[in-house]
Parts: structure tokens; sequence; C-alpha cells
């Protein structure tokens, strides 16, 4: 977990880094996971009419060991088909090998640009080894062919999604590139994550009481805004305050 082939890293280092001017936006990385949770809830081309809920990881939470600097996902979403499916294919489910339960992991960023993206990149793959589906997602990622151009380049290669956040209007905000969908969990991984870090512990048994009861607990989950427009509006003008340095 966390560890990459020589042959992924030569990958990713190939691509040229440039220096880039940073802008100091009023919002930190956590303060756009509300927004992500809406999308992924709300925005039928992403989701496909399916209700996926998320769950903010904090890593604060997590067991310091020296070697879990990118194993903690930011964000994990899941769909459970309790509202979708009929209950005897639920059950039967169970007896199954096949995974009706779907595992998402999003990483977070404010910008993706040609300074970044291949840290950014580096760190998503890391984390990605354990979900059904990965996604790199930031509020805003520069309009620039070359930099489209190597994104689709590493998405390809790596089977990691990109999603881009518009502030202007959280509706029209979409998925660059999708996530190649893998069918299996990565089982120890995800062992491995909860003995790291206990928010992920919890979502895991959380998923496991609504999928056992057959009722869904919203409350356990990241709430999806009702009044997003004014909660952009709200991150956006909030620039003088300062900052925690984990969520800047």
């Amino acid at each position: 977990m966390g560890l990459l082939s020589n042959e992924i890293i030569e990958k990713i280092d190939c691509e040229e880094n440039i220096p880039v001017k940073k802008e100091k936006t009023p919002y930190s990385e956590r303060e756009l996971h509300p927004l992500l949770s809406y999308f992924a809830y709300t925005n039928a081309k992403f989701n496909n009419g399916k209700a996926i809920l998320t769950k903010t990881i904090f890593h604060e939470k997590s067991k310091k060991n020296g070697l879990n600097e990118w194993v903690h996902p930011d964000i994990v979403g899941v769909y459970i088909p309790i509202e979708d499916w009929n209950p005897e294919i639920i059950e039967f489910s169970k007896i199954s090998n096949a995974n009706a339960i779907e595992l998402i992991y999003f990483e977070m960023k404010k910008e993706i640009n040609r300074s970044n993206y291949r840290e950014y990149f580096f760190q998503a793959v890391s984390n990605s080894s354990w979900a059904n589906e990965d996604y790199l997602v930031a509020a805003k990622i520069s309009d620039d062919d070359e930099l489209m151009n190597k994104l689709e380049r590493l998405s390809s290669s790596f089977g990691i999604g990109v999603i881009r956040l518009d502030l202007e209007d959280i509706d029209s905000s979409d998925v660059i590139f999708h996530s190649s969908r893998k069918k299996e969990l990565d089982w120890e991984t995800m062992n491995k994550l909860c003995e790291i870090n206990s928010d992920f512990s919890k979502f895991i048994q959380d998923v496991k009481i609504d999928f056992d009861s057959k009722r869904i607990h919203k409350f356990e989950y990241d709430e999806i805004l009702k009044e997003h427009e004014n909660y952009i509006k709200k991150i956006k003008r909030e620039s003088c305050r300062p900052m925690p340095e984990e969520q800047i």
C-alpha cells in the first residue's frame, strides 16, 4: 500500500513540471468537500443515476509510523443499492462473489496546473489501489491544452479519473476523464486503512450496517448541501480568516 513500481514512477517522473505562479484562494481543500459530496450525489453524468454518498476521512486521526504519508484517502464515496435493488437480490448478493457495494476514492486539490499535476497524480496513484474507481478532483484546472494532454495521458495509463468542480455553477461541474473501473476491491489495503485510520474503519462499519439492515442512515455520511450557492459565496468571501495548516 502506497508503494509504486519503478515503471510507474518513471512514467510519472518523465512528465515535465513547469513553474506556475500560485494564486491564493480563500477556501481550503477541506471546504471543497461538501461541494464534491453534492456533485457525487446529484450529478447524473457522474453517478449514472446512482445515489453516491461520501465520507471525509480526517488524516489527523491516523496512526503515525513514518510510512503513511500518501495512503489516506481525502474522501471516500459509496453506492449501496438498497433503494434500487429488489430485497431478494440484496440477500443473494451476500452469498455470491459479486461486489454489490461500490467504493470510490477521491483526492481533493484546490488547483491543478503544470507545476503540480505530476505530484498530485503521483499521490492519487499511491492511494488508489483499493477502490472500484479513483478520481483526482480540483476546483480549478488550468485551461491549458498541453496540461490537458498530459492529464489525459496519465489518466489513460493509470486509470485515475479527473473531476473539475465549477465554483461559478456547481451543477456545471464535469468529469474531464472517467476512472477505469476495477471489478474487485483490494481487501488487504482496505484492512490496513482500517488499522491506520479510525474514520475509515467507522465508514466501513457504517456501510456494512446499512447494507445488512437494508436502510441507509444518511446522517452517518457527509451532509448533502441544500443551499450550495450560499455555501460557495460564504467560502469565497471569507478570505481574511487564517486557515489551519493541514487545510491549506
